[in-house]
């Protein structure tokens, strides 16, 4: 445990940390943590170690377990509605469901016949529907869930889970990545990384304007991270933007200016709130896991 090193980039971003907040290693000794998701119910946070093809578990009174191995290397995951573990499979190219009962149920594999690439990152909106990136980052090297052959392009989907309906949200992507939704779900945020391997990786945060009927609309630009990208993101109570980067996690007003940042030793992958209030920010540093308790709490969902 450390005093956090924090930068101050506006005033503004002051009355969000804590004079004295630390910045608490959880955990250690993994290879590359994604897809972290708090369980409020159980006091658990659940986190994806993709290379080493699990999902751990971690409490406050009992640190770390595993919580399912293999996993068919899962990275995003989320809860829907009913509080259901909703995941990403690498391998298995698909977007899962883990019932109440522990069955696990393949929601959605294809898409007009074709293999889905490798599904990164989910969010699910308060109508039930599930939108979640597919790009090809899973299925283009052994390390994250074993080449395979793409099938189809990097697209942003939507999938109704009440008649099965999947439909395309957005395809002018060349890697999307993570996503969330604004707390009034007008607005949503996708990452946008670029092809894989690329020499100059895109380090855009996209937003569009989201319609009654779950269209999107005005697609801009909100901001380019860096160093580093915007690979997973999170939103906070006020809209501000908690996104990773290569030197920890930047903090993003909703205009897509910064306004402060969180320095962490290793690349930051993705955050998720969680904890008492939602007001403790879980953060995967590579390879290992780590938490602070800000002054803000995250727009709370299930």
């Amino acid at each position: 445990m450390s005093m956090a090193d924090i930068e101050i980039i506006d005033p503004r971003f002051k009355s969000c940390v804590l004079p004295n907040g630390v910045l608490e290693t959880l955990a250690d000794g993994f290879r590359w943590l994604e897809g972290p998701v708090w369980f409020a119910d159980m006091q658990c946070l659940l986190v994806s170690d993709i290379p080493n093809n699990r999902i751990m578990r971690w409490t406050e009174s009992g640190g770390v377990s595993v919580f399912r191995e293999p996993s068919d290397f899962a990275n995003g995951h989320t809860r829907d509605r009913e509080g259901r573990l909703i995941g990403c499979s690498h391998h298995a190219r698909c977007i899962r469901r883990t019932e109440p009962d522990g069955t696990i149920t393949t929601l959605v594999a294809r898409y007009q016949g074709k293999r889905l690439n490798s599904p990164n990152d989910v969010v699910v909106k308060s109508d039930g529907t599930i939108w979640f990136s597919d790009p090809l980052y899973g299925i283009v090297t052994d390390y994250e869930g074993g080449k395979q052959a793409s099938e189809l392009p990097a697209t942003l989907y939507r999938f109704d889970p009440r008649d099965g309906s999947l439909i395309v949200a957005a395809d002018d992507f060349e890697g999307p990545n993570g996503l969330c939704f604004s707390p009034d779900e007008k607005r949503l945020y996708v990452a946008e990384c670029g092809p894989p391997f690329a020499i100059d990786p895109v380090q855009h945060i996209r937003v569009f304007d989201v319609t009654g009927d779950n269209t999107l609309r005005n697609a801009r630009v909100f901001h380019k991270v860096e160093p580093g990208m915007a690979d997973g993101f999170r939103c906070d109570e006020h809209g501000n933007i908690w996104s990773s980067a290569a030197d920890g996690v930047h903090c993003i007003d909703p205009s897509g200016e910064p306004v402060g940042r969180i320095k962490v030793p290793y690349v930051v992958s993705n955050v998720a709130f969680g904890g008492r209030y939602y007001s403790r920010l879980f953060i995967c540093g590579s390879q290992t896991l780590y938490a602070m308790y800000l002054n803000v709490r995250g727009a709370q969902r299930p």
